[in-house]
Formats: structure tokens, C-alpha cells, sequence
């Protein structure tokens, strides 16, 4: 799970949360948005476990400040 960033033609940013299984190499979400908030990634991993036939046994993520939030830390499936 990471982050992506890019901008639109008129330089308006906008990030995409990415979930990658690093086994099968499919995409089980993709989540995008102009600003994305750790409430926002909790529900949308929230909404993936809950449509996927496959959950994941765990989370990878990088040690970067994206991931760092008491809202993110409370979560659990």
C-alpha cells in the first residue's frame, strides 16, 4: 500500500492510495482524490475488505509520514 501523486494539465495535484498484492501483482483498489485523509483510507480499506473475495493477512506500507495517524493505528479488520 503507497501513495502516488501526479498533476492535472492545469497544475492541480492530486494523490491515488494504491493497494498492490505483492504475490499476484493485482490491484484490489485504487483510491483517488485531491486530498486524501487518514479517515479516508480507513474507510476506503474498510470498503475494499468488504467487496474483495481475498483479504490480505497483512499490510505493507513504507515508513513514510502517510502513514503515521491515530486513526490508522486503531484500525484493524
Amino acid at each position: 500500500m503507497d501513495f502516488v501523486a501526479d498533476q492535472f494539465f492545469n497544475g492541480k495535484r492530486f494523490r491515488i492510495l494504491t493497494v498492490v498484492d505483492n504475490y499476484s501483482k493485482k490491484s484490489p483498489g485504487l483510491y483517488a482524490d485531491l486530498k486524501i485523509k487518514d479517515a479516508d483510507v480507513v474507510e476506503f480499506l474498510n470498503h475494499m475488505i468488504q467487496t474483495e473475495s481475498s483479504v490480505p493477512e497483512r499490510l505493507q506500507v513504507d515508513n513514510g509520514s502517510e502513514f503515521i495517524s491515530k486513526e490508522l493505528d486503531r484500525w484493524a479488520y
